[in-house]
């Protein structure tokens, strides 16, 4: 069987199992993994990253980008459906990001990361000025509708769309790093120079890569913007992208499913310890993440993924001379 159609297929059974699922789970735990996914998707682009040897604490620029967008979209312009705010959240986030590459996609360790967080600081900094659009408050998001029709209260209809986002989003990002442009970011996290002789530009990688980033990073915060019916610039502040980051080195970056499992337990531990253990939820996720990293120091996608090659590299053919 074809490995993209194969891909696609278990993406649509997996959204079939987790749609039934959520008809007989309590409503609060719909919202939590509706919450869940949104910061999912953001840590997919981060897992993106990382398989290139990247790591980014800034993408709250592109999480808060695609729900202000969107958001003002709904309040400004009355548009409500789904999906045209998905779209247009993704392409905020993508197009952010593609103006920021240039600057960012030459650095790589400690100066990628710093950088990356410093332009999301400057965002929160603008955001919480501008007087307009709710300042530090923000502003809350009309809720949204399906194809004219209004989702229904219970929050099912947003947890539905949520799954099948989340499951094209998966089966995309696999289908992508298999691929050539895949193992080349792989290949570059291995050895940058070797890259450069086989005549790829570690640049465009890079770019590629930060750009899908940044729009998974849109997509998912439009997502929680609706969930949450509300905008602000913390969506950028530093803390947010630290989140994400924690997200995606617990999934790891052997497996596009392990960072929504990952989220989840993120989020019902913050939830569970607010509640019983109000200052204490923070020592928790500390705790998991240690043992993550001494025991599955691949993340916890690796129990189940198959095993990474060894070499990228290797996989990409000298050119013909």
């Amino acid at each position: 069987m074809n490995p993209i159609l194969r891909t696609f297929g278990l993406a649509a059974l997996g959204a079939l199992v987790f749609i039934a699922i959520g008809l007989v789970v309590p409503a609060w735990f719909l919202f939590t993994m509706t919450k869940a996914v949104g910061f999912g998707l953001v840590a997919l682009g981060l897992v993106g990253l990382l398989r290139g040897g990247l790591l980014s604490f800034g993408q709250g620029l592109y999480y808060c980008g695609g729900a202000y967008v969107s958001g003002l979209m709904a309040n400004w312009a009355g548009v409500t459906d789904m999906i045209v705010l998905l779209s247009v959240g993704c392409i905020a986030g993508g197009l952010i990001a593609a103006l920021v590459s240039p600057l960012v996609a030459r650095y790589r360790g400690i100066f990628f990361a710093m950088l990356t967080m410093a332009l999301s600081m400057v965002a929160y900094g603008v955001l919480t000025k501008i007087a307009a659009i709710g300042g530090s408050d923000g502003f809350n998001v009309p809720k949204p509708t399906l194809l004219g029709y209004h989702l229904a209260e219970t929050g099912f209809g947003l947890y539905a769309i949520a799954v099948v986002i989340a499951a094209l989003a998966a089966a995309v990002c696999r289908v992508h790093f298999d691929s050539g442009l895949g193992l080349i970011a792989s290949a570059a996290r291995e050895n940058e120079l070797r890259i450069e002789y086989l005549g790829a530009s570690v640049f465009s990688v890079s770019t590629r890569s930060f750009i899908l980033a940044g729009g998974l990073a849109g997509l998912g915060g439009t997502l929680n913007g609706v969930a949450l019916g509300h905008v602000d610039p913390f969506f950028s502040y530093w803390t947010t992208s630290g989140e994400m980051v924690f997200i995606a080195i617990l999934g790891g970056y052997a497996s596009v499913t392990a960072v929504f499992g990952t989220a989840l337990v993120t989020e019902l531990v913050r939830s569970f310890s607010g509640q019983y253990f109000p200052e204490s939820w923070q020592m928790l996720l500390g705790i998991f993440l240690l043992l993550v990293i001494v025991f599955l120091p691949r993340g916890v996608g690796s129990m189940w993924a198959k095993p990474a090659k060894n070499h990228a590299i290797r996989s990409i053919k000298e050119p013909a001379t």
